[in-house]
């Protein structure tokens, strides 16, 4: 079975919402790349490159110490893209604007992605500028996978392919409404957490597992770990923090991934008792993502193979949070079986 709907029941923008989407995932991919190979900085200034050096060819000319035209192109590449992505937003929400007075188009949602992105374009230069702040590096990776999302569920709302449901499983799911939104809010607290495990390099301050220093409980500083108003000022490639303050964020997100993962398999529990093969499917695809997100998490630490695993773990938790957002905008849209009979 098909995953969108036929091209003659789309709303205008469907192609170009879904392009969006595709090269925003691609961004984030090389965003994630680019910080696991230590070039954030490839480029220490914004927008320009080294003084306006803007051609990536001629990156590895410019006669300065201690430039590595490989991370300077990289990161580059990436800032590119993402100006791409920012032009494919703008054709949105100019399509809603010229689209407001029909009712069945999304108004407010690409204007809303659209003010995301402005403070995207804000948080990757002080990302730059502030040399790779720990607390800016996350927010800038939350507000990607929130800007992610919503654009993927804009590509579902102008797909038009909503749930139709006889009335029995259709109350049984509108039920689960609470629990979709706290899954979606305690996924992006987890998310929230790895950002700032990623920004402060404490990945593999517990080497083993599910110990953590060969103990259950190590030796850990939280007011340091946790510490949001840590000094601007210094280059934090590599973290600025001792190893009991990266123990504590690590721990943390260990047990932020035990929470979300029993609270999941709950919610899972609910959608396969549903007698209903779609609502089924999406809590046997939540289960799967899960397992495979967990399996990742313990494969980066056993393996030992930053980047590979990194990368692999964060598409992970992004597949998570979309096959959230896509089972949640499915519920919210879905509509009583007659209706289709009487249209």
């Amino acid at each position: 079975m098909s995953v969108f709907n036929t091209p003659e029941f789309r709303k205008p923008g469907f192609k170009l919402a879904l392009i969006a989407t595709i090269l925003a995932s691609i961004v984030i991919l090389l965003g994630i790349v680019t910080r696991l190979l230590d070039a954030g900085l490839g480029c220490p200034g914004w927008p320009s490159c080294y003084g306006g050096e803007l051609l990536i060819s001629e990156v590895g000319e410019i006669p300065s110490a201690g430039i590595e035209a490989d991370k300077a192109s990289l990161d580059m590449i990436h800032r590119f893209l993402a100006a791409a992505l920012g032009l494919l937003i703008i054709s949105l929400a100019v399509i809603s604007w010229r689209q407001r007075d029909n009712e069945n188009i999304p108004f407010r949602l690409p204007t809303l992605i659209l003010f995301l992105v402005a403070w995207e374009v804000l948080f990757g230069m002080w990302t730059v500028t502030l040399s790779l702040w720990p607390l800016i590096v996350t927010v800038h990776m939350l507000a990607a996978m929130t800007m992610l999302s919503l654009l993927w569920v804009l590509t579902l709302r102008l797909d038009n392919k909503n749930w139709e449901m006889y009335s029995a499983p259709l109350k049984k799911v509108l039920r689960l409404k609470p629990w979709l939104f706290a899954a979606i809010v305690i996924i992006t607290v987890q998310i929230l957490l790895g950002a700032w495990t990623s920004s402060n390099y404490a990945a593999f301050a517990c080497p083993d597992f599910p110990t953590c220093q060969n103990v259950w409980w190590p030796e850990m500083d939280l007011k340091n770990g946790f510490n949001l108003a840590q000094s601007i000022g210094p280059n934090y490639l590599g973290g600025m923090m001792e190893s009991e303050a990266r123990v504590a964020i690590h721990v943390i997100h260990r047990l932020g991934a035990l929470m979300t993962s029993v609270y999941l398999l709950i919610l899972c529990g609910l959608l396969l008792v549903i007698k209903d093969w779609r609502v089924r499917r999406m809590g046997l695809v939540i289960f799967v993502v899960l397992v495979l997100q967990l399996g990742l998490a313990v494969g980066n630490i056993a393996l030992m193979v930053p980047l590979v695993t990194a990368i692999t773990h964060n598409i992970g938790s992004a597949l998570l949070l979309l096959t959230l957002v896509t089972l949640a905008t499915r519920v919210w849209t879905a509509k009583p079986e007659y209706q289709r009979l009487e249209s």
